[in-house]
């Protein structure tokens, strides 16, 4: 397949990322049941969804193969938003940076031992095995919601609708969500393209480039924790500024990523400082503005918007390589931030 193609298919799995705005109200009308019930469904159906792909050639049905890694991610965001929902609903205000962190190694620690461990499976055993032990290691998470006791806070279903249009009548609140699109945009130009960068320009195999790429999610864990404290310690805005500058930076530098060696120590620092500045700051600054009342519709509504930046633009990011070029389009995803650091000027950030 080309990349055109493979890009197009992968983005088209990974749109649900940007309707999680729909399920967000979905679980804020049943939170007098509490969030471990919605959990427990996402749970089950994205790892029983990956089974299926184990046993489906994606040349032949594409379509197939599209729908059920469609349906896995879409359980993904259930499970997403409920978490977000919980984690905003019993957090308080000086240590969600923290929380933000530790969320974020979750995904991320996932993500890197996810990526080393299943490319070299697909490598030694075929897709279809990694398909198939990836429906099973989610499956096994199961395990932690049930173990962990919720106390259940509403015992009455919220007015939704007013109270969500009431919330993003505010300034505040707008700028947050642009300012959110914008950096994210960084995240979605770069996270399908350096991976295709290394087997197609560097002629790097799946099992190095897996291996390369795990660096990304260590780099960005490391990041997150760090980004963590200091949002808690000296507030949201210092810790994006200090992070996001490098960012443009690190990610301009691409263009000279001639060498393995070069772009591994360049992908672990833009790692780094997306950790920093997106995982960290931007996500404790949407848990600041949003109301507990309707945590779930109002902050998957925020990361709805900027999930357009992380998942949308990774459907096109092909077809804008093929027009660009490589070095053309690092840039751009340099110079993308920018517009995002002067919003960051105008937003006025929540006080303990």
């Amino acid at each position: 397949m080309s990349i055109a193609t493979t890009t197009f298919i992968a983005g088209i799995a990974t749109i649900p990322w940007l309707l999680k705005f729909l399920f967000g109200p979905l679980t804020d009308y049943f939170i007098k049941y509490g969030r471990k019930p919605i959990i427990l469904f996402g749970i089950i159906i994205g790892g029983v969804c990956l089974f299926p792909l184990g046993f489906i050639n994606p040349i032949e049905q594409l379509f197939i193969f599209t729908l059920f890694l469609f349906i896995s991610h879409l359980s993904c965001i259930i499970i997403d938003v409920s978490a977000d929902a919980w984690a905003i609903q019993v957090s308080e205000l000086h240590e969600r940076g923290k929380i933000s962190a530790a969320m974020t190694f979750g995904l991320f620690a996932g993500t890197a031992f996810g990526v080393a461990l299943l490319t070299n499976i697909a490598q030694n055993f075929g897709f279809n095995i990694s398909f198939i032990f990836a429906g099973f290691l989610i499956l096994a998470t199961v395990i932690l919601p049930i173990i962990i006791k919720e106390i259940k806070k509403y015992k009455e279903r919220q007015k939704i609708a007013s109270l969500l249009l009431h919330e993003f009548k505010k300034k505040q609140t707008l700028l947050a969500s642009i300012f959110g699109l914008s950096i994210m945009t960084n995240f979605g130009l770069l996270i399908f393209i350096i991976p295709e960068y290394m087997m197609n320009v560097l002629n790097l195999d799946v099992a190095q480039s897996g291996l390369i790429t795990s660096l990304f999610p260590i780099g960005t864990i490391i990041g997150a924790v760090i980004g963590g404290i200091i949002a808690d310690k000296y507030g949201r805005k210092k810790t994006l500024y200090l992070f996001l500058f490098p960012l443009i930076i690190f990610t301009g530098l691409l263009i000279f990523a001639n060498t393995w060696q070069i772009l591994t120590i360049l992908y672990a620092l833009i790692g780094l400082m997306q950790g920093g500045s997106i995982f960290a700051a931007l996500f404790s600054l949407y848990m600041d503005i949003t109301n507990p009342k309707i945590g779930a519709s109002q902050y998957s509504l925020l990361t709805s918007i900027s999930n357009i930046g992380s998942s949308l633009i990774p459907m096109i990011s092909g077809t804008i390589l093929i027009i660009l070029g490589y070095t053309r389009y690092f840039l751009y995803a340099a110079w993308i931030i920018g517009p995002g650091l002067i919003l960051l000027y105008f937003i006025i950030e929540t006080k303990k």
